[in-house]
């Protein structure tokens, strides 16, 4: 019986992630991100001259936050919890595109967030760019 209830609750509790995976995450960047962000994530996409708001330089999110990785403000701006303002008005959800396997990861206040798998790599590649030399 103890081995039954064990194995159902690995069943439908969520993972904590161990392995976030830097390439998938910046494959997921040039596929959904890059066209506004740029290819160098500093906001210069092809299509932000037509942007009302310009995109972010992802490149300084550390710096921007005083020195501290902003991964709880990612994780929602990246699944919607936190709405993205583009256009004048709220930026297409990424959410539904970054569906996976349920994970837990934590932030920086090292306070557990649940979110996918496709969201922590994209966050992870993220954090490997930033302060990069303008």
């Amino acid at each position: 019986m103890k081995k039954l209830f064990l194995s159902l609750l690995c069943a439908v509790v969520p993972t904590v992630t161990l392995g976030q995976d830097t390439v998938a995450g910046e494959a997921l960047f040039m596929r959904h991100c890059a066209t506004c962000h740029g290819a160098d994530a500093r906001g210069d996409g092809p299509m932000a001259p037509v942007l009302m708001l310009q995109p972010s330089d992802l490149t300084q999110l550390t710096n921007r936050a005083g020195g501290t990785y902003p991964i709880s403000l990612l994780i929602a701006k990246l699944d919607g919890r936190d709405p993205l303002l583009s256009h004048g008005s709220p930026m297409p959800i990424f959410g539904p595109y970054f569906e996976g396997k349920g994970v837990v990861m934590r932030g920086e206040d090292k306070v557990l967030i649940m979110t996918s798998q496709p969201i922590i790599d994209l966050v992870e590649y993220l954090e490997s760019i930033q302060g990069q030399p303008q």
